[in-house]
């Protein structure tokens, strides 16, 4: 599900914490049911780090989602945007990372590295309870 972004001014990104914001924002058009899932989603930006378009790439279980690369670049190569920031929920509340976020975000970098888009940051959120950014964390990206 594409959420598109043609009023102006566009949504901006500018760290971490407008990144939780805009998810909390989209989690809570949800219903409840589905709030209590694993989304990941992929933000596309312009140069100028505006928001282009909000993708919902899988909604997922309690505690996974499955992706592949293909379709978190699908839009970003499309849409031509400038670089992209991946982000998915953790329904535990929990946001810090497990080795599979670890993993997936390594073979995600790789991809975007191929494509020519680079991927800004790795946002984990969870439900108001606060979020984990690799980049603010130097974590990988």
């Amino acid at each position: 599900m594409e959420i598109r972004f043609s009023k102006r001014p566009r949504p901006k990104i500018t760290d971490p914490e407008s990144v939780y914001n805009l998810l909390l924002d989209a989690l809570r058009f949800e219903s409840e049911i589905d709030q209590d899932k694993e989304h990941f989603w992929v933000i596309g930006l312009n140069t100028k780090n505006q928001v282009v378009f909000l993708d919902l790439v899988t909604l997922g279980i309690l505690n996974a989602s499955i992706y592949h690369p293909r379709e978190v670049f699908r839009l970003a190569v499309m849409k031509g945007v400038f670089s992209i920031i991946i982000a998915h929920n953790h329904p535990s509340g929990d946001p810090t990372p497990s080795e599979e976020d670890k993993r997936s975000q390594s073979q995600l970098k790789e991809a975007g590295h191929i494509l020519g888009i680079e991927i800004l940051d790795d946002v984990i959120i969870t439900n108001g309870q606060g979020f984990y950014s690799f980049a603010q964390n130097r974590t990988e990206i």
